[in-house]
């Protein structure tokens, strides 16, 4: 009988959103051609692929990419590298936003408001192409920053910042900041918003200053929106991608700037060793499957907050 009970539900929640459920048909074909028909490329990792041929006539090499993956002393500083990125930019380009969509929450004049939201959210619609010009102009012997520094007498001489190796991942995280700190805030801002003002306005009459207001009301409403984008975030801490790295880095830094995305164009596709840099692939989608799946299972533990 409860079955009974439940498929009229299901066919009376069809029936009545049958529209809906039209609507999102071509969203989910999108999602289905572009996402999951893909996925069939994944056998290349398994075979010595050679464009041209059909699949029948490819030879199979069985596991002997990943072997070759997991024994090149490259990968893995290439792999330190992604980490190391990702770590930083997990650590300044997380909470920063949150940071800011509070202190821009606290801000009364609504024309000043508007006018900082405007000015943080315009870098996101910037190329990187454009921004790595501007930080390696303003980092250069002759840029703005040396100049500052000697100025101020910080410096005797100029600092080469983009031929420092270990300044690298500095660099990057400050100008992945300054980019996407306020397009990434969006989302905190909107999770404010649906705060209850009345408990703003209970705190105020016991006292509580701003500062207080927003530790005890603020953070704590908006807590399930930062447990989501941390563990999505944390999932993707292995495809960070190569545009930043690939424009800002340069042959004397290459051993601090090449990261996974990176590698597979350099010594996958751009050499004709397709196989080899789709195991690259897989290795990375399967490490992002296992991050999201360990860190959402360890906060719904821990905060009760989860994705899945």
């Amino acid at each position: 009988m409860q079955r009974v009970r439940k498929g009229r539900t299901s066919l009376r929640l069809l029936k009545e959103q049958k529209w809906l459920f039209l609507m999102s048909v071509p969203f989910v074909l999108w999602v289905f051609l572009f996402n999951y028909v893909p996925v069939w490329g994944w056998t290349m990792a398994f075979q010595n692929f050679r464009p041209g041929r059909a699949f029948g006539d490819q030879e199979w090499a069985g596991l002997s990419h990943f072997a070759e993956l997991f024994a090149d002393e490259r990968f893995y500083m290439v792999l330190r590298n992604t980490l190391g990125m990702s770590l930083l930019s997990l650590l300044v380009g997380y909470t920063v936003p949150i940071a800011f969509a509070l202190l821009l929450n606290e801000m009364r004049g609504k024309v000043f408001k508007r006018s900082i939201q405007t000015i943080a959210y315009l870098p996101h619609f910037v190329s990187w192409v454009i921004v790595a010009g501007l930080v390696t102009k303003m980092l250069s012997v002759e840029g703005i920053v040396n100049e500052l520094l000697m100025l101020l007498h910080l410096t005797d001489e100029p600092i080469q910042f983009m031929a420092k190796e270990h300044w690298f991942w500095g660099v990057v995280t400050m100008s992945d900041m300054w980019k996407e700190t306020g397009w990434n805030s969006i989302i905190f801002l909107a999770a404010i918003v649906g705060i209850d003002p009345e408990l703003h306005e209970a705190a105020t009459m016991d006292g509580a200053g701003r500062f207080r207001r927003m530790w005890h009301i603020t953070l704590p409403g908006i807590r399930p929106t930062i447990m989501v984008m941390l563990i999505l975030s944390i999932g993707w801490l292995t495809s960070i991608g190569f545009e930043k790295q690939y424009l800002l880095g340069n042959p004397i830094v290459s051993d601090y700037s090449e990261v996974l995305d990176l590698y597979v164009l350099n010594y996958g596709i751009k050499v004709g060793r397709y196989s080899y840099g789709t195991a690259i692939g897989i290795f990375n989608s399967v490490v992002s499957i296992m991050l999201l799946l360990i860190s959402n299972g360890i906060f719904k533990r821990m905060t009760k907050e989860s994705v899945i």
